[in-house]
């Protein structure tokens, strides 16, 4: 039985481990984004819907899936391609990480419309609060 739990602990840590680097690398970013800085967005808040919202439509069901380990690293990859030293080869690989250019460009599409939809919600409830105050 200890044994059953010490595999579903360590599979458990090892799912947190690629969603955190996708969180880290995310919220690397949008500690940089012009737009969340003009709209007073904490990036933290913004981070975690846009994981919460992209995490959404990648495959996999639950953290520890290996689909969804793999989605993990596969979007993290993603999102470091403008920091590779060859992006024209990581771009290779990330369209045979995800199976084909198609795909690569559906993940692509759904983290920008993540980004777009959280952006839209955080402002939308950001400028209610303002309201509400007034």
């Amino acid at each position: 039985m200890k044994k059953i739990i010490l595999v579903c602990s360590l599979l458990l840590l090892m799912g947190c481990a690629e969603k955190d680097e996708y969180q880290n690398e995310i919220l690397e970013q949008m500690k940089t984004e012009k737009d969340i800085k003009d709209y007073k967005i904490a990036p933290e808040e913004m981070t975690k819907c846009v994981v919460d919202t992209s995490s959404s439509n990648m495959p996999g069901l639950i953290l520890i899936d290996p689909q969804r380990r793999q989605a993990y690293k596969n979007y993290t990859k993603m999102l470091k391609l403008n920091k590779s030293g060859d992006p024209k080869k990581t771009l290779e690989e990330l369209r045979q990480d995800f199976g084909d250019a198609k795909k690569l460009a559906d993940a692509h599409s759904n983290y920008v419309e993540s980004v777009v939809d959280c952006m839209s919600n955080l402002v939308s409830s950001t400028e209610e609060a303002q309201n509400k105050q007034k």
